[in-house]
């Protein structure tokens, strides 16, 4: 088997693996200035891993020209990825961060072919199963059999449970695994610990009738802190995209942990409809405001954030990491932030909770334990050939490719 790795190599972003130059495991976009994406390619058919922008933000473009490869995933991932590529377009369409146009974006639903968990399928001359990757609704392991080596393609995974979804569990058999390793050099506290230090500073600042600003991603972060909240009784308003995100997973109650629990976090919190004078009114409740962006690029969080940063008695907590370069990461190491085109100083308490999706250290390790006959092709992580070492040091065959690079297992 012949794997050629376009993207995702030694990065987070832009993730892509060409199987046998015919079978192509996902295509997203890099976050970066220009965005970057995969090296081009011309495949027979693509499998989705699942619908976050670095693994599908760049789909659509692959059914420009004459191209029209069957598009394989789960209902969630597909509908997901429809929700993020119509967003591209609207805030960059017809210009160089966009690489595909409405035509492209049509043509995505004439070609989609959806699949439940362990229900196998023929893509490209190839024998496919999807298993639940425990990362967000939807998310999949990918297993790839070409007749004569078996490679499980992991996608982004967690290996403990969230409340949204419950922890991957499946291992199936196989004889080469591309593993993502976004934490490999790290630990996650545990996450009854996480959740308690957050309740407790949402408590303690509405007792003290503050305002706690939540940034939280809109697939997958905004519904855990809604369930967090509904389970701890606290009250809260969602504003961005990840309402209707909630909504979308709403209609999908078999790739969801709890449904019902879905919808009472639903029922318990209050929608915001959009206009910055109910936001500026909201911002001077002792509440908590759920809110995109996650990183403070952009969103109802340009509202959110300079409304609260000069009280102390408010609380501004991030729920997931913080890129270098972001207004995020800026105001954790320095308390200031360039939003909206001016200067935010910070004195609202900062806090930072790790709600990871992902598996750390320890968990891509006990995964890893099944598979420690196998080849394994580290990507998807800053430091993937780092994390690799260690593992040739514990006896594994493993390595980490470069971009572009073409290995044969």
């Amino acid at each position: 088997m012949k794997l050629r790795f376009l993207g995702g190599a030694r990065e987070i972003g832009r993730s892509a693996l060409l199987i046998n130059d015919a079978l192509l495991v996902d295509f997203g976009s890099k976050n970066a200035t220009p965005p970057q994406y995969p090296i081009d390619c011309d495949p027979d058919a693509v499998v989705v891993s699942h619908g976050h922008l670095d693994h599908v933000g760049a789909i659509p473009s692959l059914l420009s020209g004459d191209g029209r490869p069957p598009i394989h995933w789960t209902p969630p991932t597909r509908e997901l990825t429809m929700r993020l590529a119509r967003d591209t377009l609207k805030l960059h369409g017809g210009t160089l961060n966009c690489p595909f146009t409405h035509e492209e974006l049509r043509r995505v639903t004439e070609c989609s072919l959806i699949h439940g968990y362990r229900e196998p399928f023929e893509a490209a001359g190839h024998r496919v199963t999807l298993f639940d990757a425990g990362h967000i609704p939807g998310s999949a392991h990918v297993l790839v059999d070409d007749g004569e080596t078996r490679l499980l393609y992991t996608g982004d995974f967690h290996t403990a449970d969230q409340r949204l979804v419950s922890a991957t569990s499946d291992r199936p058999d196989a004889d080469a695994v591309v593993v993502e390793s976004t934490y490999a050099d790290s630990v996650h506290d545990d996450r009854a610990v996480v959740e308690s230090r957050f309740v407790e500073r949402a408590r303690t600042t509405l007792w003290e009738g503050g305002t706690v600003v939540v940034p939280a991603f809109a697939i997958g972060r905004t519904q855990e802190l809604m369930l967090v909240c509904a389970a701890h009784d606290i009250d809260c308003y969602v504003d961005g995209m990840g309402t209707e995100i909630t909504e979308m997973l709403r209609r999908y109650p078999d790739y969801l942990r709890d449904p019902d629990a879905l919808q009472r976090a639903a029922s318990n919190a209050r929608v915001v409809t959009g206009r910055d004078g109910q936001r500026r009114r909201i911002a001077d409740e002792p509440t908590v405001i759920i809110t995109t962006a996650g990183m403070l690029s952009g969103g109802p969080a340009m509202t959110y954030v300079p409304a609260i940063a000069g009280n102390p008695v408010n609380s501004l907590c991030f729920t997931g990491h913080q890129v270098e370069g972001t207004p995020g990461r800026e105001i954790l190491d320095r308390g200031s932030a360039e939003l909206g085109g001016r200067h935010v100083q910070v004195s609202a308490t900062v806090d930072a909770y790790d709600f990871s999706a992902h598996a750390d250290r320890d968990g891509l390790r006990a995964f890893l334990a099944a598979y420690s006959g196998a080849t394994v092709l580290v990507n998807h992580g800053d430091r993937a050939e780092r994390f690799a070492e260690a593992l040739r040091g514990d006896g594994y065959d493993a390595d980490a490719p470069a971009f572009g690079e073409t290995v044969s297992v």
